[in-house]
């Protein structure tokens, strides 16, 4: 089994880098996930036991003080850092500009969603995971979707 200061990736691209005891996570370690986020932290036999995680933007989540999109300040992080964009140019998600999603399907936050198929899909288009009931409800009626219907100038006769 691993022991030692060490580096290992999941089939998932999620990496761990750190300390391992007996095969397990187990003293300081990170996960860095392919998304760019990750959890810097304190690991006792492969479960995490004190830190912090980042997402891609820089963010730090803070479970006892969190204020992020909590209602009250619905601003992107991306838009509390940088501030507003001009008037008329709407910002629809943190990371700007948004990804094109591919028709019928919604973006979910890590990947494309295809409710057909019931398949989630990392952004370079790599399989990440069949969605269950709860989250496929969760992605239809939280999440944006690829437009269904075009828009077009149709002159009046």
């Amino acid at each position: 089994r691993m022991e030692g200061f060490g580096y290992y990736t999941l089939p998932t691209g999620t990496e761990y880098r750190g300390s391992l005891w007996d095969g397990m996570f187990h003293g300081q370690g990170e996960l860095l996930l392919p998304s760019g986020g990750g959890y810097r932290g304190l690991w006792v036999r492969g479960v995490p036991t004190q830190g912090k995680f980042t997402f891609a933007d820089g963010l730090e989540y803070d479970e006892e003080k969190w204020h992020y999109c909590d209602g009250y300040d619905r601003r992107f992080y991306t838009e509390i850092c940088s501030g507003f964009k001009p008037p008329g140019i709407s910002q629809l998600k943190n990371l700007d500009p948004p990804k094109i999603i591919p028709e019928g399907c919604y973006d979910c936050g890590d990947g494309f969603y295809n409710p057909k198929t019931r398949v989630v899909v990392d952004y370079k288009h790599n399989f990440l995971r069949n969605a269950d009931n709860d989250e496929h409800e969760w992605i239809l009626r939280t999440c944006r979707k690829a437009w269904d219907i075009t828009t077009e100038h149709k002159p009046k006769p």
